[in-house]
């Protein structure tokens, strides 16, 4: 698989970001989940773990905060 353009890559982590900051963080959740999001490189489809990271619900938050060409690849890769 081919790694997103840096755009896509970079607008499908800070909508994960985005998501996870709306979580109380009071035993480190959110922060454990924001360090695995900042560790991802862009290699191959990683991308695709700031999706898939999440349950339907979020999957849909996070489709409604990203561009149509975000949309586009991240249904090339389901």
């Amino acid at each position: 698989m081919e790694a997103p353009s840096d755009k896509i890559f970079n607008e499908m982590k800070q909508a994960a970001t985005q998501i996870w900051n709306t979580y109380d963080n009071q035993f480190g959740y959110v922060d454990e989940k924001i360090s695995r999001v900042n560790n991802i490189d862009n290699i191959q489809d990683n991308a695709m773990v700031f999706y898939r990271m999440f349950d339907m619900s979020n999957q849909t938050k996070f489709r409604g905060l990203v561009s149509a060409e975000t949309l586009n690849y991240i249904s090339k890769n389901l």
